[in-house]
């Protein structure tokens, strides 16, 4: 072999002609010709794949077939799918238009034998996501006409004596294993803590709980064994889980279902790969049949099988990008649909409230940009109840809200979490300026030193209020409902004992607009203690290419000098080409000292 070329000789007539032929199998391309010596020359050579062309070459007539004579399929979609699978007959509306049945194929094995297999056949079994390929039959426990082991005549009894203490100190200990106290229910409820409820999960279909109809509004996927349970005019009598497989029902114990992988569904006996043939092959029964019988499945997928993007792909029009993302705000999910999306709003919230229950309860969405001085967003209830008083929890810390007249931002909580874990130190003392129900107050609060809080939006306050007896931080937070630069004039002003060390603005809108009230601060200064120098926190939007340099500029315009020592982080993309950004910078004596360009209020 030489530069991926291979030489073979063999005899050939001289009245044959040099035929071509192509293997496509393993990217080779063939070309016989003879030499003058009598010999064929058969050389290889290797080709490209994106040159391949698709041949078919016939014994007979060494006829070739171009690929461009055929058309292409295309690609199998593997896996569960509303776009495969049959629907149910009759039902073209309502959650059931959701249903898909798929045809499968699996192994009706005895229970004991179930995990063995498993773990033996991993790889051919089938691998969806929340289906079971292990098939409970709770309702298959067996025949008694066939005993597995032969029954002991009953003893005659015997007269009891009195137990002395030894043997029952003997018999406790035999009683206690490592499960607990076996014979005392109640020290064993006291010595155990209650095993969490899984009624849902066992209800998904194929579990404990039994399968009995198809409109079940819990029933996330139900196994029916194909040509079963229909003789006597019960079509549900094959369903697994209620009446195991009817006239079929195994003698001598209960019995498991094996789904194999859906490549295998129609496959005959001889088709299926050797593993499973071997497995089929290993355990006979007395009269050299198989101890394992294959058998066909319809597996049927509900509507609480499908994910919310793959439902709503299904039920908007083509071309309508389907929204996926929500922000959680307890138990509310807020949406921010797009114009396209308006007519089919109810459609939307009502398939995220059922993919997401019971965690969401509410659906609202947002009809108008803010645009008001308390920050109160415009929300328009689409599904759920109407409430929108809410209990958010974040970082352990509890918050109550109402989405009607407060602001809250869920999406900023790995920004809040960033001040307090890496800004903030434990002897700091922080002054919240726009501080709305207090996210970042309390959460800092729970290390810093002490914290001044701030709102102009009364019933923030309130809020926030609230929130500090909730989360018991009344002795390190004081709060104010005032303007922002009244109330940074009066905390510098007044005879506070806490000096500010850090000053947090986040109004993303307004709040560098803000910045000239600290300059002169230094001048009201009538505590009589030294004036420190605050590190200020202020956050802002940007659209331009430079979103750094262009809220430098801004701050340097507001505070009439230019801050050098300025560390930027970008937040987050509210939005293509706008950029959230966080200016941390300490506050240069010169603009403390400096006088006023603003009218005190």
């Amino acid at each position: 072999m030489t530069c991926g070329r291979f030489s073979f000789f063999c005899p050939l007539h001289h009245s044959m002609a040099p035929p071509l032929l192509d293997l496509h199998s393993h990217c080779l391309l063939l070309r016989l010709r003879r030499p003058t010596s009598g010999l064929l020359l058969l050389h290889l050579r290797l080709k490209p794949l994106s040159s391949f062309s698709y041949t078919t070459t016939t014994s007979s007539s060494s006829s070739t077939t171009s690929s461009s004579q055929v058309p292409r399929l295309p690609p199998r979609i593997h896996g569960p799918s509303l776009r495969r699978g049959r629907r149910l007959p009759g039902e073209t509306n309502g959650p059931l238009s959701f249903a898909r049945i798929f045809d499968l194929a699996a192994l009706r094995v005895p229970a004991a034998a179930c995990a063995p297999l498993e773990r033996r056949l991993r790889g051919h079994l089938l691998n969806w996501p929340r289906v079971r390929n292990v098939v409970r039959l709770p309702g298959d426990d067996g025949g008694y006409d066939i005993l597995l082991f032969p029954a002991s005549p009953p003893s005659p009894p015997t007269p009891l004596s009195p137990p002395t203490a030894v043997a029952r100190r003997e018999k406790l200990a035999r009683e206690f294993n490592a499960r607990g106290f076996v014979q005392f229910p109640n020290l064993a409820k006291m010595s155990r803590p209650p095993a969490r409820k899984r009624k849902g999960k066992k209800d998904e279909g194929g579990g404990e709980a039994a399968v009995t109809a198809w409109d079940s509004k819990d029933k996330i996927y139900v196994v029916e064994v194909v040509g079963e349970g229909k003789e006597h005019g019960d079509e549900w009598m094959g369903l697994v889980g209620e009446e195991g497989f009817g006239r079929s029902v195994w003698r001598g114990g209960p019995t498991r279902l094996l789904l194999l992988d859906e490549s295998y569904a129609k496959r005959r006996v001889d088709e299926l790969p050797e593993a499973v043939k071997v497995v089929l092959d290993h355990e006979t029964n007395k009269d050299g049949s198989s101890a394992y019988e294959p058998v066909q499945c319809q597996l049927t997928l509900f509507y609480n099988y499908w994910p919310m993007s793959e439902v709503l792909e299904e039920l908007l029009p083509e071309g309508i990008i389907v929204p996926t993302g929500f922000e959680t705000v307890g138990h509310i999910a807020h949406l921010n649909l797009r114009d396209e999306h308006l007519p089919y709003k109810k459609l939307i919230a009502q398939v995220v409230l059922d993919k997401n229950k019971p965690k969401i309860q509410t659906v609202v969405n947002k009809t108008d940009a803010i645009q008001n001085d308390y920050r109160i967003m415009q929300l328009e209830v689409l599904a759920g109840i109407d409430s929108l008083v809410t209990t958010v929890i974040e970082s352990g810390l509890r918050f109550q809200v109402d989405l009607s007249t407060v602001y809250w931002n869920s999406r900023l909580s790995t920004e809040r979490q960033r001040l307090v874990d890496h800004v903030f130190k434990n002897s700091d003392v922080v002054c919240d300026v726009f501080s709305g129900v207090g996210p970042i107050a309390i959460s800092a609060a729970k290390k810093v030193k002490y914290v001044y809080a701030n709102d102009l939006n009364p019933t923030s306050v309130e809020y926030l209020e609230r929130n500090i007896v909730l989360n018991k931080l009344e002795r390190k937070i004081e709060v104010f409902n005032m303007d922002a630069r009244r109330f940074i004039s009066s905390i510098y002003s007044s005879q506070h004992v806490h000096p500010v060390t850090q000053v947090v603005m986040n109004l993303p809108n307004d709040a560098a607009e803000f910045l000239d009230v600290f300059r002169g601060i230094s001048r009201n200064n009538q505590s009589g203690l030294t004036c420190v120098m605050p590190k200020i926190h202020v956050y802002g939007f940007s659209k331009a290419e430079d979103p750094e340099y262009d809220f430098h500029e801004r701050i340097n315009l507001t505070l009439g000098e230019n801050v050098t020592d300025v560390e930027m982080h970008r937040v987050r993309l509210v939005a293509p080409g706008k950029w959230m950004l966080c200016a941390s910078f300490t506050l240069p004596e010169s603009v403390a000292s400096s006088k006023p360009n603003y009218i005190a209020c």
